[in-house]
């Protein structure tokens, strides 16, 4: 369907009688579990810390001598260093005449005797939960996908960094167009743990290929033993839910914004949303712009970004094999 530009009219936006439907994708399991439009981290800075790392050097085994020990051998000491990510300003924009708030009532196309047209009462109200919602997907696309950038004029964007970005400079795998396989899973789950990951709270984001792809590897597990009963009889068919590792346990969650060829594994207890409130107003907030004349003009703003921690925490797959739907995610 197309988008109305400019502003909103009884007759570029008819109502029409039936039930509303979305083909699009409007769930955000990612947003979703690290709290969504409304929770998470605050920032007074549009740029703020994700991690502060050191490190160890590599283990070794002391060769000091008690005459060598005599001496106290040159200091070595840690050092720090800071990683940043960005808030992104999200920006909404309705407008609606007051002829087409008050011609709730007229309906095109098939009408039949008692139907109501949809929306119902209240235009301005259904526009403003598509914004919501249109936010809600560009911010999980861009906690996924996103390429940072860092303003440095008014004239540039800040763009916050996405985790499958975060990952190509840590822990990650090319299949280099190799199907998703256990012996990819077992490899990444290997690197994840030479790496120092964590593995304190593991969601792995798949796209519907890969989804499938992954029930089929593990549903065959099952085959022709006696561990898998299906709890009734009349019901075929696996949905892998969960994984268990050699280093830890966790959860499988099908996401429409993830890129047809890749998969994410990310530590979601280490994932926040920060917001950046605009004093007075709040983090993402519903604004009337002015008037001119006879018609609503009303904004939307936000300004959001993801704070991810360190990439070792984090890992991909990408360059899978993946079927018709490829670079859709869905």
């Amino acid at each position: 369907m197309t988008q109305v530009s400019n502003i909103g009219t009884v007759w570029n936006l008819p109502n029409y009688a039936g039930e509303l439907f979305c083909a699009d994708a409007m769930q955000t399991p990612l947003l979703a579990m690290i709290g969504g439009l409304s929770g998470g981290r605050m920032t007074t800075n549009f740029e703020f810390p994700t991690a502060a790392l050191f490190d160890y050097p590599e283990a070794v085994q002391p060769a000091i001598s008690e005459e060598a020990a005599a001496v106290a051998p040159e200091a070595q000491m840690a050092v720090r260093e800071q990683q940043t990510n960005v808030v992104q300003i999200h920006q909404e924009v309705i407008n609606l005449t007051y002829a087409k708030q008050s011609n709730c009532g007229r309906m095109q196309g098939l009408n039949t005797a008692g139907e109501e047209g949809n929306p119902l009462a209240d235009e301005r109200a259904f526009q403003v939960q598509h914004k919501l919602i249109k936010i809600a997907r560009d911010v999980e696309h861009s906690f996924i996908n996103g390429k940072f950038q860092r303003a440095d004029s008014s004239s540039k964007a800040n763009k916050t960094r996405g985790l499958l970005e975060l990952c190509s400079g840590g822990t990650t795998i090319d299949a280099k167009g190799a199907a998703l396989s256990k012996t990819l899973l077992q490899q990444v789950f290997r690197a994840m743990a030479d790496n120092g990951a964590y593995f304190s709270n593991m969601v792995m984001f798949l796209p519907a290929f890969q989804k499938q792809a992954l029930s089929e590897l593990y549903s065959s597990q099952f085959a022709g033993t006696a561990v898998y009963t299906p709890s009734q009889r009349q019901v075929g068919g696996v949905n892998i839910t969960e994984l268990e590792t050699d280093f830890c346990r966790l959860g499988v969650c099908w996401d429409r914004f993830m890129p047809a060829d890749s998969i994410l594994i990310a530590d979601v207890a280490h994932l926040a949303p920060v917001f950046q409130a605009v004093p007075g107003k709040g983090v993402l907030f519903e604004e009337e712009l002015a008037k001119t004349g006879a018609a609503d003009k009303i904004q939307i703003y936000g300004q959001i970004g993801l704070a991810h921690g360190p990439a070792f925490l984090h890992a991909s797959i990408t360059g899978l094999a993946a079927g018709t739907t490829a670079g859709s995610g869905e």
